[in-house]
């Protein structure tokens, strides 16, 4: 491209002027219509020594875009070249005019915006405070730079309006980061059917949890909450976000217990997760009792139920499986907008009424409950109390069978036992020892020994914790018939025991003094296919150890 030598008289003096070649974008070329020059050589610019003060100078910059691409109400931030010029650009400021020769010796002014003024600074960047001038530079990371576009304004080609109708936000998003992240939303604006709204309305998906899923799209962090995270999981399977779905439900696997484990096995299986739904089913079978008692079991689907209902090893009594299904029958008719009197739990619970084995109760658990509970008919009260009662039993619609539950397991820890007549003797003194296991477990009771001196009877306060926080106790009585075998105590519930953790059992008796006591004690146990670890406790004041002394067993489900 030819070139001019331009001669230009500036304070009295002739200074020669370098010519630039400008490389405009294509844009700014469509958008500069500039006269050509009289002689039909193509027109030469040139950047002039302007007497501007020292802080102009500093602020002087060309304009390399037309102020009708900048979008309203933001600041944008282009990196100049090697001479290390920063244009800056605000839509809606006032333009300061910057000279520019032209080789024919006249002068046009063409106007460029300044990021001067205070008050833009912060425009609509809603996660971070960011300075327009250098925030490029100032995050020197390509996870910062996306980082920071999270829930961001500045340069977004798309919104989204997450959440149902009246509680939905409007969320800002680049679609190049979306595409890269998520299948979907690459088919959504890249394919042959791509979306061409500015806006996308998602009416199914929480907003918080949209903008945990964008979050993770622009930073790799998960920031999950117990209120959250089952929306977030929906968000994830949606959009085939496959690790941050795998966060949930390892998020889930760790907050799971007995009150919420019924809630998370509907959802488990809406969202076919085998692993969090064989962890649920571990949860409700061996503390089957508090999990059908929670209010979590009122909230699960009728499907869901009826699977719970035909379940062989729940580890309860079935007087508390009917009271737990009226109590949903209640919640059931209180989502339908109907009275919660008889004929409307009948109605809602249908034909799963049917999968109580109400035979398997005793009479008096009958007579007391399901027969007084108006839920069975009248015909039906009459030939339960003739299957109880009369030789001639009557067919009925319930099964017939008890549910298996589970078998306890028990891991004992010493290698033999023994008696001498002065020792070892239950005085009220606590004897205590420390496990840890490489599997979660249900720890549900201890097994202790008896007196060596013949029959006797003793109270017993056995107790769980972990790092001095007490998670069972239980107070009561057993009998011991003066054999070496062991009794069985047990906790009022079962206890989610965590893997490679250290527990401290304990067990304070009084009765008899003198008791067996074991022997050849073993710092690790293999129990079915879970590991045993002890250690000695500080709580034991009565001599009990690793090596011999009481507790001889820990009853467990596993």
């Amino acid at each position: 491209m030819p070139t001019a030598d331009c001669r230009l008289l500036h304070h009295g003096g002739i200074m020669r002027c370098l010519t630039y070649l400008l490389l405009l974008p294509e844009t700014l070329k469509n958008s500069r219509k500039v006269g050509k020059h009289s002689g039909g050589l193509p027109l030469c610019y040139e950047i002039l020594t302007l007497s501007l003060s020292k802080k102009k100078k500093q602020k002087m910059a060309a304009e390399l875009y037309p102020a009708a691409a900048t979008t309203a109400n933001n600041t944008l931030d282009l990196a100049g070249g090697n001479n290390g010029t920063t244009f800056t650009g605000t839509a809606g400021e006032k333009p300061t005019e910057v000279e520019v020769s032209r080789s024919a010796s006249s002068t046009a002014t063409t106007p460029t915006t300044s990021s001067s003024t205070s008050g833009t600074t912060q425009q609509n960047i809603n996660n971070n405070n960011v300075d327009p001038l250098s925030w490029q530079s100032s995050h020197p990371t390509l996870r910062e730079r996306n980082a920071l576009m999270f829930n961001n304004e500045l340069m977004a080609d798309v919104h989204f309006i997450v959440g149902p109708l009246g509680e939905s936000e409007r969320v800002p998003a680049h679609k190049y980061v979306l595409a890269v992240g998520s299948s979907v939303f690459c088919a959504m604006f890249y394919s042959n059917l791509a979306e061409e709204e500015s806006e996308i309305h998602i009416p199914d998906v929480e907003p918080a949890a949209f903008l945990i899923l964008l979050k993770y799209m622009y930073s790799d962090e998960i920031d999950l909450e117990a209120d959250t995270v089952l929306a977030t999981l929906y968000a994830a399977k949606k959009y085939i976000v496959p690790a941050l779905a795998k966060a949930c439900v390892n998020f889930l696997e760790t907050s799971l217990e007995a009150k919420n484990a019924c809630v998370l096995l509907s959802q488990s299986r809406l969202f076919e997760e085998p692993e969090l739904t064989q962890r649920c089913w571990e949860v409700i079978d061996a503390q089957a009792e508090l999990s059908l008692c929670s209010e979590g079991f009122g909230e699960i689907d009728l499907q869901t139920l009826e699977i719970i209902l035909r379940r062989e090893t729940l580890n309860t009594k079935e007087v508390v499986v009917f009271d737990a299904v009226m109590n949903w029958a209640v919640a059931e008719c209180k989502r339908q907008g109907l009275g919660p009197n008889t004929r409307n739990k009948r109605e809602v619970l249908g034909k799963t009424l049917y999968l109580v084995r109400i035979p398997s109760m005793s009479l008096e658990e009958f007579a007391d409950g399901a027969a007084q509970s108006d839920i069975l008919t009248l015909e039906e009260t009459h030939d339960l109390f003739l299957w109880y009662t009369a030789a001639n039993k009557p067919e009925l619609g319930f099964p017939l069978t008890p549910r298996d539950g589970l078998k306890p397991q028990r891991c004992h820890r010493f290698q033999s036992s023994a008696y001498r007549s002065n020792q070892w003797r239950y005085r009220g003194r606590c004897d205590s020892i420390q496990f840890a296991v490489d599997k979660r477990i249900f720890i549900a009771g201890l097994g202790l020994y008896g007196s060596s001196g013949g029959k006797a009877e003793y109270s017993c306060k056995i107790e769980l914790k972990r790092q001095g926080t007490t998670l069972a106790q239980n107070t009561t009585n057993f009998v011991s018939d003066g054999s070496s075998s062991t009794f069985s105590v047990w906790f009022e519930h079962p206890v989610q025991v965590e893997q490679d953790a250290f527990y401290t059992v304990s067990a304070v008796l009084d009765g008899n003094e003198l008791s067996y006591f074991g022997q050849e004690g073993m710092t690790e146990v293999q129990c079915g296919n879970v590991t045993f670890q002890f250690q000695c406790s500080s709580d034991s004041t009565n001599g009990t150890g690793v090596q011999g002394g009481q507790i001889p067993e820990l009853v467990f489900y596993a």
